[in-house]
């Protein structure tokens, strides 16, 4: 009877020792999960939530801060995610704070991550809803993985069948044998080289006009520089400005003149159409030259009867002798 009691007492030992070790356990579960204690709601809406059930981890900058308590479908687009924080971040979140859903390790619960905002907004208090970002879809990236694969392997296909063509080039070969080509090669990069040391000479040369030129020398620089230069290149456009005016001013008044001259002619007055048609005013002038012509013969006989008369031979005789004398002069 003594070692039944024993035995009982030491299975209620067992049974209850038991029963706090579930409580215990039950315990640090809920405390996990944010069964117990003092917690408060924040919200979030996703289009897509990859997966998210009620129960997984929310964490802030990287820490523990709460659970998902329940996802709502608001329609079609929006999905409404209910997060149950606890108090120890109630001064810490804020409302510019942005939600995304990652994922706990490369393939493990998806949980919904809080990252701090940039600016000092006021804390986020019950019931408020959070900005959220829109998470990387691991599908997505295993079909671009996918696609990306497809082309390398399209790529190496590409590069194989060139490397075989470039094998069964004999011509490419023969090329790559040829021991005259880096003669050939040293023998273009000396000319570039000289060619590039002469065109660096040539950039000097340039840049030494383009500063004499902004100092005023030379030709150049005085046409740039020079202001008094300019003023008398100036002075000289409006002197020939002035110049092509006269002259057109001449050319008109010629252009009149010759008009006048023709219209006369062709009226049959004024001297023009008398000296160019008039045939009487012709065979007067003719005369007139005829008789001007006697005249002056007979005016030279005369000079010679005067020359050989008594009374004007000594004066002659002088004038002669004053112009031998002028000439013997040195």
């Amino acid at each position: 009877m003594a070692r039944q009691t024993i035995n009982n007492a030491k299975l209620g030992a067992f049974v209850l020792g038991g029963l706090l070790f579930l409580i215990l356990l039950l315990y640090m579960i809920g405390r996990n999960r944010s069964l117990f204690g003092s917690t408060y709601l924040l919200k979030a809406r996703f289009e897509n939530v990859q997966g998210l059930i009620p129960g997984n981890n929310v964490r802030y900058a990287g820490i523990q801060a709460g659970t998902v308590k329940k996802i709502d479908i608001l329609n079609d687009t929006t999905i409404e995610v209910s997060m149950i924080i606890e108090t120890k971040m109630e001064n810490i979140i804020r409302k510019d704070a942005i939600t995304s859903i990652g994922t706990d390790g490369l393939v493990g619960n998806k949980v919904i991550n809080i990252v701090p905002g940039r600016s000092n907004a006021a804390i986020a208090i019950e019931g408020d809803l959070l900005a959220t970002k829109k998470a990387l879809d691991t599908d997505e990236i295993l079909n671009t993985l996918s696609n990306t694969n497809k082309d390398v392997a399209i790529i190496v296909s590409g590069l194989k069948s060139t490397v075989e063509r470039i094998n069964n080039s004999s011509a490419l070969w023969t090329l790559l044998s040829d021991e005259t080509i880096p003669a050939d090669i040293r023998n273009s990069a000396t000319n570039i080289r000289l060619a590039t040391s002469k065109a660096s000479m040539m950039t000097n040369d340039l840049h030494a006009i383009i500063g004499d030129i902004k100092d005023g020398k030379g030709s150049a620089g005085i046409l740039l520089k020079d202001t008094a230069f300019a003023y008398n290149l100036n002075e000289a456009a409006m002197k020939m400005r002035s110049v092509g005016v006269q002259a057109d001013n001449l050319s008109t008044q010629l252009n009149s003149l010759v008009s006048g001259i023709q219209n006369d002619i062709n009226t049959g007055k004024g001297p023009a159409n008398s000296l160019l048609k008039d045939t009487s005013m012709v065979n007067k002038l003719n005369k007139s030259l005829d008789n001007i012509q006697m005249g002056t013969d007979g005016f030279n006989q005369n000079m010679e009867a005067l020359k050989k008369s008594f009374l004007f031979r000594g004066y002659f005789r002088r004038q002669e002798k004053q112009k031998e004398a002028a000439k013997r002069l040195p």
